[in-house]
């Protein structure tokens, strides 16, 4: 497996668990002030426990936030809970110098989700037409949601990204219409797999979504 520092973009690996407000200020204003020549950026991180509405986000499926804060954000889709235990990472690129069109580059991003939960040991996930993201199916064929996805493309640089669920506390989900789908089912890979330690899984996702995305050297 490739190293994923060997990469054609410059990787920010945040430490602890952030605040939504400061790193999506930051990432707003990191978007706002580059050019086509820019370099592009990768950020990582896990949040502080935080419910965030997409643009077109509809209050009413925030059910019952009890302590936890509701934020307005710019991103596409609509409600979605980040907490500890769950891999955030922020594609910051110039989709343009790519190629790339905003359909493809969500398409590459759940496949290297789905790379990465065939590596450890998840061999079924999959995509649902019509409802961005990655999940998984249940023993009564119902699927269970384990990667959400909201992004932003501006002039064609892309920011927000995507969430994988790995061992969390899922009973924030409770609380909302997870992506405004009433009843959608959420898990995470602790819950379906042995295969749990976060820092593995974030070297496995770096490395997938760097190779689908052609920015490993």
């Amino acid at each position: 497996m490739a190293d994923p520092l060997e990469s054609k973009v410059q990787i920010k690996d945040f430490e602890g668990f952030s605040d939504y407000q400061s790193i999506f200020t930051l990432m707003k204003s990191f978007s706002d002030s580059r050019d086509f020549d820019s370099d592009d950026e990768l950020w990582v991180l896990q949040f502080n426990p935080v419910y965030t509405l997409g643009v077109a986000g509809d209050p009413k499926h925030v059910l019952n936030p009890k302590q936890i804060p509701v934020i307005r954000t710019n991103r596409g889709g609509q409600v979605t809970y980040h907490g500890p235990g769950q891999i955030v990472v922020y594609p910051l690129l110039n989709l343009h110098r790519k190629n790339l069109f905003v359909k493809e580059y969500v398409n590459l991003i759940e496949e290297s989700v789905i790379d990465t939960l065939k590596l450890i040991g998840i061999p079924n996930a999959q995509r649902m037409p019509g409802a961005p993201g990655v999940y998984v199916p249940n023993s009564d064929n119902s699927l269970s949601k384990i990667a959400s996805l909201g992004i932003k493309v501006t002039k064609g640089f892309s920011y927000h990204g995507f969430a994988l669920n790995v061992d969390m506390d899922l009973s924030p989900f409770l609380g909302i219409n997870p992506c405004g789908y009433e009843h959608l089912k959420v898990i995470d890979i602790k819950t379906i797999a042995s295969n749990c330690k976060i820092d593995k899984i974030k070297f496995v996702l770096i490395e997938r979504l760097l190779s689908r995305l052609k920015l490993l050297k």
